[in-house]
């Protein structure tokens, strides 16, 4: 993805962000000055990847294979095994219409994904073989607090305020309806780690290769090595 394309789609968010009342925390909108001015003190933002996310999974075409996120919160999976440090995260994300999140699911993390508003979310969900293939098993689904049985390949669709919880290794594909307009996604989970917890079907790039064809408008979490020498 080219520096350009990221700005870009950070701006179109932050007002589309704005138009629906979701405030993102004061350090979404430091620069990359404002970062060479931090410390120990933001640690925990580096470390936990807290911050903006933009990815078009390796594949070059974000409308179509891409998805918008931002960590608000976020702690160590090592920390948590410790039994030390925040065991939960959070996150914020837009999807567009047909915009696909591809196949996959996480080995330690279970999560809850919330439609805030906007248009209608599509989740298509299967168990996993042990060989971590799809399995033809019917799947159990739990939607805001109601359990039901469904086949394996099942999609269900999220209108603004409903929820599904995706425990670990289900796997699950999402996309925005056509016609409905850019989904306003809320992710409530256990931490999150995208570097060991993804286990996507088909291989693909998690974060995106970034072409620098101009400044940043902000840090991606991705960036933090990079740009503040971070490890």
């Amino acid at each position: 993805m080219k520096r350009s394309a990221v700005n870009a789609i950070m701006r179109e968010a932050i007002d589309f962000l704005r138009l629906n009342r979701f405030a993102l925390p004061p350090f979404a909108f430091w620069t990359l000055d404002d970062w060479k001015g931090k410390g120990a003190e933001s640690r925990e933002i580096i470390e936990n990847r807290l911050g903006w996310d933009i990815t078009d999974f390796g594949k070059g075409d974000y409308d179509r294979f891409g998805l918008f996120l931002f960590t608000i919160r976020n702690g160590c999976l090592d920390a948590v095994r410790k039994g030390q440090g925040k065991p939960y995260a959070e996150k914020v994300m837009l999807v567009k219409e047909d915009q696909l999140t591809p196949m996959h699911f996480h080995f330690h993390k279970m999560e809850d994904i919330i439609n805030r508003g906007g248009g209608e979310l599509a989740v298509e969900v299967y168990n996993a073989t042990e060989d971590e293939q799809l399995a033809d098993t019917p799947v159990e689904i739990s939607m805001d607090g109601v359990s039901r049985r469904v086949p394996a390949g099942t999609v269900v669709t999220l209108g603004a305020g409903e929820s599904i919880t995706l425990p670990t290794r289900m796997y699950h594909k999402f996309w925005g309806l056509a016609g409905k307009g850019t989904v306003l996604v809320g992710e409530v989970s256990q931490v999150n780690d995208d570097e060991v917890d993804n286990r996507f079907l088909d291989p693909i790039g998690r974060f995106p290769r970034i072409e620098e064809d101009e400044p940043p408008l902000h840090l991606l979490c991705c960036d933090y090595a990079s740009f503040l020498g971070a490890t």
